[in-house]
This record gives structure tokens, sequence and C-alpha cells, in this order.
């Protein structure tokens, strides 16, 4: 595993168009920046609060699970 890859995959961007809700709206409503959020959704973040979970979670009326998923391991492939 890569020094940037955390192991964990962000459907920010899946959640945003299924609600059609833009970043700059769920920044609006969750008091971040519009470039804190991209750096989540874009799977660059090393860190997240609590807080900032819920507040996300609540705005885009979801579970902590649907936001953020353990995300396949790079470079094996899967096997069926």
């Amino acid at each position: 595993m890569g020094e940037e890859d955390s192991g964990v995959h962000c459907r920010l961007d899946e959640l945003l168009a299924e609600r059609g809700m833009t970043v700059v709206r769920l920044a609006e409503l969750v008091g971040l920046s519009v470039v804190n959020l991209s750096v989540l959704k874009n799977d660059r973040a090393k860190a997240i609060r609590y807080s900032t979970l819920v507040a996300i979670c609540r705005a885009l009326d979801c579970e902590i699970g649907d936001l953020l998923v353990l995300a396949p391991p790079t470079g094996e492939a899967r096997r069926g």
C-alpha cells in the first residue's frame, strides 16, 4: 500500500450525483470549503473529523458506511 493509499474510498461523488447536489451546495450546508470537500471526494484526505462526517451524512441523508467504504487492494486482481 502506497503512502497516499489509505485503503478507504469516499463515495461523495456518487452520493452527490444520486441527490442532484453540487459540491458547492454541500460545502454551504456543512460549512466546509469546496477545496476540503474536493480533497475528500478525490480520496486524498488523510483524516476526517467525526463532526465533519456527521455533518456530511446529515446533509446527504446517508450513513457513514454509505460515504466511506473499503477500497479494493490496488494491483491485485479480484478472484471469484
